[in-house]
């Protein structure tokens, strides 16, 4: 057994023993495989265990993989290859020709601009709005309450090139376990109270929770976990170009 299946079925039993306490099925929980600073190869050998949503924090990093994995993202159970990293506007548009959806949508600006791009590809391209809910500086995303929130859920209707699916937060560092829940919640009570406001938009998928908390975002509604570390290992850092 490598050691990637290994980590897998670890970590696939910690998830559905999550979703028990939580009193959800395990079909509720979508399982995305952050690869970013990993080969092609190990994309491959994770999909060869069925894994099949993956998530990538850098154009740069990722067109120069894509070649490799593209027999992959055919036939009839294509991989699909999220961008989860924050998107400068001037790479939206190889962003939308290279990725199968993006997770860090933080401004209309970039959502008209993404629109744009996605249509000029002929394609619809799945989106999930950031929503910073964590006071650390390096966090990125929209703050909820900001005007800039409001005019891209108002906005977000009209662009006819952007599905869009949910939200995506990221938990502060270093907090206490009720912070982290605390997180979680607020991210569920945004969408809640969004998706009533705007009843055209599709605000189904909640994007929350990684290697060290994904269990409490479990129980606070993830539908979507991001794990990288407790999959693969330990990362090497980032040497590629800078974005």
């Amino acid at each position: 057994m490598t050691a990637l299946k290994e980590n897998l079925e670890r970590l696939e039993n910690a998830i559905a023993a999550a979703c028990r306490k939580a009193g959800r099925p395990r079909t509720d929980v979508e399982l995305m495989a952050v690869s970013k600073t990993y080969p092609a190869a190990t994309v491959a050998e994770a999909a060869g265990l069925g894994l099949k949503l993956f998530g990538e924090n850098r154009v740069q990093e990722f067109a120069a993989k894509a070649a490799e994995l593209e027999p992959l993202r055919q036939g009839t159970e294509p991989i699909r290859v999220h961008l989860i990293g924050t998107l400068q506007s001037n790479k939206s548009a190889r962003a939308a020709e290279l990725y199968d959806g993006v997770d860090s949508l933080d401004s209309l600006r970039l959502a008209m601009r993404l629109n744009d791009a996605a249509g000029r590809l002929g394609k619809r391209l799945p989106v999930l709005i950031e929503v910073k809910l964590s006071p650390e500086e390096t966090k990125t995303g929209l703050e909820p309450e900001s005007a800039e929130a409001a005019q891209l859920l108002e906005a977000l209707p009209g662009l006819a090139h952007l599905e869009t699916q949910g939200l995506m937060t990221i938990a502060p560092w270093g907090v206490a376990e009720d912070g982290t829940r605390a997180c979680f919640r607020s991210l569920r009570m945004w969408r809640d109270r969004w998706a009533a406001v705007h009843p055209r938009l599709n605000l189904q998928v909640l994007s929350m929770g990684m290697s060290g908390d994904f269990a409490l975002a479990i129980e606070e509604g993830a539908t979507r976990i991001r794990i990288g570390t407790a999959l693969f290992g330990k990362r090497a850092p980032y040497s590629g170009p800078s974005e």
